[in-house]
């Protein structure tokens, strides 16, 4: 039996995270060639990614409750199959419509897919090990599509991005049916009954992360635009991408070689405000230093605090269902960013999404404060 202990698991765990996080790591080339190759409007653009990314957070809402009673490689597999297929219908589009259509329908299929990944890494043995695995592999996953994706673009034009996810969502359904794991902790039928309510802490916990991947979508979507607008040019563009991806490989084994030493709710505390700071660098100061300094820890930043998040709320619920839920934390905020942020672009400038960030970010802090492990789970010792 397959499980998130063996290797082959955990493989189609890390494939599966990279699918289904592929807005985290391609949100800038995806808005900017929806921008540049198709000639949408920031805000259009931005609503665009926003489709996907709803579908995904409805998907996500449908099926974390439901996660224990659901055949989960089955999930995993149909639905990263059908938003290959999505894409693949997308790459051969140029309406508004038909692409609206296309993006809505990947992002309730991977969504589909990626709920049923992350609330299968929630009932691991050490479920802030596993994150942080998959995370890791996020980052050299980001490395090879930020170093290859935006030359293919530059020389196919913008429909071979969505080639490229298609053939990355194609994948990960292979991966899936081949290899995808059973829950070690695996429950009874009745494990949903006998929890059936999440806490006040594990809601507290679930609304930070979704305003901290707000922020994240909000910033990151825009990235490229921002330098591109203050002619920095597209090599020099993909180069700090490539930095970032890069600079992604590092904090998902830090947060696991931390796990024990840093207090994850002053963690989850600190990072909002590290993100604002680093966000204010990329949208109001308009030196190169601070643009490619900044954009190259960005995303850093989220996968270092969401892998201590991820850890405090499976102490918080050991039913996996809140980690279940994880798509729909993340994109409910990213869901809204790209489409936030190009309102905000296209009314009042790159700067107001600076301001944004730095309101969002005091909510986020506000939110994580009250996401605290009681005193008698915090004394029982790691499994």
């Amino acid at each position: 039996m397959r499980t998130t202990e063996k290797w082959p698991g955990r493989i189609a765990l890390m494939v599966g995270h990279c699918a289904g996080m592929v807005d985290l790591v391609a949100l800038p080339v995806w808005v900017g060639t929806l921008i540049s190759s198709y000639g949408f409007d920031p805000q259009q653009a931005g609503g665009l990614a926003t489709l996907f990314l709803v579908g995904a957070v409805l998907a996500s809402l449908s099926l974390a409750p439901r996660f224990n009673r659901l055949n989960r490689r089955l999930v995993a597999t149909g639905g990263f199959a059908v938003s290959a297929l999505s894409f693949g219908v997308a790459s051969l589009q140029t309406d508004f419509a038909a692409m609206a259509a296309c993006h809505a329908i990947a992002g309730l299929a991977a969504g589909s897919a990626l709920s049923v990944t992350h609330g299968t890494i929630g009932r691991a043995a050490n479920p802030h090990r596993l994150f942080a695995i998959v995370g890791l592999a996020l980052g050299v996953f980001a490395i090879v599509f930020l170093g290859t994706t935006p030359n293919l673009v530059a020389a196919l034009g913008g429909a071979a991005l969505f080639r490229v996810f298609a053939v990355v969502m194609a994948v990960a359904a292979i991966i899936s049916v081949l290899l995808f794991p059973v829950p070690d902790r695996a429950e009874g039928a009745d494990f949903d009954i006998a929890h059936p309510k999440l806490s006040g802490a594990v809601w507290a916990g679930v609304i930070g992360i979704s305003l901290m991947a707000l922020n994240q979508a909000m910033v990151f979507s825009f990235f490229e635009r921002i330098g591109a607008d203050r002619g920095y040019g597209v090599e020099t563009v993909t180069a700090i991408l490539i930095a970032l991806g890069f600079v992604n490989l590092v904090p998902a084994p830090m947060a696991a070689f931390l796990e024990t030493k840093l207090d994850a709710h002053k963690v989850v505390l600190a990072g909002p405000a590290v993100q604002a700071v680093f966000a204010l660098l990329i949208t109001a100061v308009a030196v190169f230093p601070a643009y490619a300094g900044a954009g190259a820890v960005f995303v850093s930043i989220m996968i270092f605090t969401h892998t201590f998040a991820f850890g405090l709320l499976s102490r918080l619920d050991s039913s996996g269902r809140a980690l279940a839920a994880t798509p729909a934390m993340l994109m409910v905020g990213a869901a809204i960013g790209p489409i936030l942020g190009g309102t905000l672009v296209k009314f009042s400038g790159y700067p107001a999404i600076g301001v944004a960030v730095v309101i969002v970010a005091v909510l986020a802090i506000a939110s994580f404060s009250r996401a605290r492990v009681p005193v008698a789970i915090l004394a029982r010792p790691a499994e």
